[in-house]
């Protein structure tokens, strides 16, 4: 059935289409009895205004957008529902955009974002090839703000957590577990957060005292997911005894998850021949079989306070200050990397 139109509704209620459009906009300007005409109509006729047609039409939405690079990633679903919570509080609706660790991909969004004039947009970027397309939104007055990634920027926002630091969180506490040999698992290197979190883990290891026979093994991984762990830790598990590490640092957790599923497979026991640790704490690293220690993120704080400078600019036009906020990670140690070696 098709939807009743305002042209319909000023018909029914024998007023005209701009008495209907204050009523919907300005109902204190209408006398209460000409009001309660118009409303009546738009009950009996099911009228359902077309409020996205009016804003674009207005030239903003009611809409900010989040691209983030792997929507299957519990660490990114937390994100977004942080975002989400900070838009809602305001009447704002939150759309949300995968790009798929692909740069084209990231293209593709950003352009039809902009097609839909959005109020703002959130973004963990692939790289820095979107640069040209997020200062189209910004020339424009659409505030950008950088969500999970770190910048030096003075012309936008960002919200990040100090991954360098998290990283030498977790080399540190292998180190102290007795770990000689430690494996770097990480995705591309492209991706800010995996550098970041490996150059954390590299920094560590150089500062310890020279002659303790500490090495690092790199195996690179084409993505951040559980099967590309698990094909890591397989190659891992089929190395030699004695080149083989005796403590792995996964880019992310869906990673060690994967390396914890090799590693298994291989017949080799967690921790005792091997010990792990993953990066995000997401929900399902503590239920795991074998239950994983990880360096935590405030996911939902992330998305809020992103969205919360994103609507904060939005609101405050030319009175904004840009602001980077830096939260700082947390180890979280659980039987994946609880027990102690005395020598590897």
């Amino acid at each position: 059935m098709p939807t009743a139109s305002i042209k319909e509704v000023a018909r029914q209620a024998g007023v005209s289409i701009g008495t209907v459009s204050n009523v919907l906009n300005h109902p204190n300007i209408v006398a209460p009895a000409t009001r309660q005409r118009v409303l009546d109509a738009i009950e009996q006729l099911g009228y359902v205004r077309n409020d996205s047609a009016r804003q674009l039409r207005a030239g903003r939405s009611r809409m900010i957008a989040i691209v983030v690079l792997d929507v299957a990633n519990p660490f990114f679903t937390d994100v977004v529902r942080g975002a989400e919570e900070a838009a809602e509080e305001q009447g704002i609706a939150v759309m949300v955009c995968n790009s798929g660790d692909s740069v084209s991909r990231e293209h593709r969004h950003l352009d039809l974002l902009e097609e839909q004039r959005v109020q703002g947009v959130l973004i963990t970027p692939v790289d820095d090839g979107g640069e040209s397309r997020l200062e189209r939104f910004m020339r424009r007055g659409t505030p950008v703000v950088f969500v999970d990634r770190q910048t030096s920027q003075r012309d936008r926002c960002s919200v990040a957590v100090d991954d360098v630091l998290g990283g030498r969180l977790a080399a540190d506490h292998l180190i102290e577990r007795g770990h000689r040999r430690i494996a770097f698992v990480g995705g591309p290197s492209s991706i800010r957060q995996v550098a970041d979190r490996h150059r954390g883990l590299t920094e560590a290891l150089a500062a310890q005292p020279p002659g303790r026979g500490l090495s690092l093994r790199v195996v690179a991984t084409p993505c951040l997911t559980v099967a590309a762990g698990r094909r890591a830790g397989e190659e891992i598990a089929d190395l030699p005894l004695r080149q083989r590490p005796t403590a792995v640092f996964c880019a992310n957790d869906l990673l060690a998850l994967g390396v914890l599923q090799g590693m298994t497979h291989r017949g080799l026991a967690v921790p005792r021949d091997i010990a792990i640790v993953g990066y995000d704490d997401i929900e399902f690293a503590a239920a795991a079989a074998v239950p994983l220690s990880s360096v935590r993120q405030p996911r939902d704080q992330l998305g809020r306070t992103a969205a919360q400078l994103l609507l904060e600019e939005i609101n405050d036009g030319g009175k904004h200050q840009h602001r980077h906020v830096v939260f700082k990670p947390q180890l979280i140690v659980r039987g994946s990397s609880g027990y102690r070696v005395s020598a590897s």
